[in-house]
């Protein structure tokens, strides 16, 4: 067998790895685990989509290759129509928008089309990895920006030096946040723009928890800040915001040459999605509100957020994302931690140093949890996690 690329030597380990051999070994133990670490909305895809899709599938033209220039007009003019009842932002669906096989494929191919070796990447820290990851494979380096408890968990963009600006190529932001849940004001996101435009950058706003918020609250779009479309790119996924992670479907928008760029490099990797699943995904755009997902994650914050405060570990209940990011209330490392809460709680946790430097000393828990009606899980969560931090008080 031949010798394995270089480049594939880039990809750190996994970063769910070693949690989810412990997870697997405590399952094989007959434990009774509360995965509270991958993201993944568990609950169903609501109705409406899944019987638009039922519909769409019995259409002959749907089985054949999407040979649109960037989706079927069909989704795209509902992205778009989407994008303008949410944040009043009027976009062209023929070049200003395109269909992607999930929003990760978008922002790791964004990498590829922006990013040659030497040139650098403004990564946040702590960060999905996505960005990092193809922006190294991509043969550029990262530059860190640490998202601070004390600065909101947003990028301190004028403590990034000049030099480094200029030499930089993207600007990777993504709010809602994962996995701080943090959330950017129009204010921030008009001095990203600003920030971008004075350096020649393309800013990437990951924007795939824009619909998970809370009490009210509608995080915005950096897309709506002035100028943004002079050098703006966001991406959205329907993973999140309708439950249809395993239907692999999202979209960009924004600036039309980056929109250009990225569609020239996909179309010659991947041959579009499922036409079915388009046109189902159109509808949902249009027509499907997925409140009672949204209302289920808030009473579950709170149970969490609620039972947290009161055993003594302070934490802050996010407005947006189905993630809590918390501060470790003991001295161990965060892989430390969350070993402890799979090995004597049968609670999963992710250790925020997976996410980057800064993430030492947090743990992200997900409100997703399987086999959840009310909060209940979240609250025996929280009565196995206070036994453990007893004891260790003790």
């Amino acid at each position: 067998m031949p010798t394995l690329s270089k480049r594939l030597s880039q990809i750190p380990p996994y970063l769910f790895t070693e949690i989810s051999a412990l997870k697997r070994q405590a399952l094989a133990d007959g434990k009774d685990v509360i995965d509270l670490g991958i993201g993944d909305p568990d609950q169903p895809t609501p109705e409406g989509v899944v019987a638009a899709m039922s519909e769409a599938i019995q259409n002959p033209e749907t089985h054949r290759y999407d040979e649109s220039p960037a989706g079927s007009a069909t989704f795209l003019n509902a992205a778009t129509e989407w994008m303008r009842r949410r944040f009043g932002v009027t976009l062209d669906p023929v070049d200003e928008a395109m269909l992607l096989i999930g929003s990760k494929e978008g922002l790791a191919h964004l990498a590829w089309a922006y990013i040659d070796p030497g040139d650098l990447s403004l990564i946040p820290d702590p960060a999905y990895p996505v960005y990092g990851i193809n922006s190294a494979l991509a043969g550029g380096e990262c530059f860190s920006m640490p998202l601070t408890e004390a600065n909101g968990f947003l990028p301190d963009l004028s403590a990034i030096p000049s030099d480094v600006a200029k030499r930089a190529r993207v600007l990777w932001l993504n709010y809602p946040n994962n996995p701080t849940g943090a959330v950017a004001t129009p204010e921030f996101f008009a001095e990203a723009v600003a920030f971008a435009r004075e350096y020649d950058l393309l800013a990437v706003n990951d924007a795939a928890y824009a619909a998970v918020a809370f009490d009210g609250y509608r995080p915005p779009s950096i897309l709506q800040s002035p100028g943004a479309r002079d050098c703006a790119i966001e991406l959205h996924s329907l993973s999140k915001t309708l439950n249809m992670t395993g239907w692999r479907i999202g979209f960009a928008v924004g600036n039309r040459d980056a929109i250009g760029a990225l569609n020239k490099l996909k179309s010659n990797i991947d041959s579009r999605q499922f036409g079915a699943i388009s046109q189902a995904a159109a509808h949902g755009l249009l027509n499907v509100e997925n409140d009672a997902t949204l209302e289920l994650y808030r009473r579950r914050r709170n149970v969490l957020c609620d039972g947290l405060n009161a055993i003594g570990w302070p934490v802050r209940p996010p407005q947006a994302t189905f993630y809590v990011w918390a501060r470790i209330p003991t001295r161990h490392s965060s892989r430390e931690f969350a070993r402890l809460l799979l090995e004597e709680a049968a609670v999963n946790v992710i250790p925020g140093s997976g996410y980057g430097t800064a993430g030492e000393g947090y743990v992200r828990i997900s409100l997703t949890v399987m086999g959840d009606c009310d909060g209940e899980r979240l609250a025996e969560a929280v009565r196995r996690i206070d036994l453990v931090l007893r004891r260790l008080a003790a």
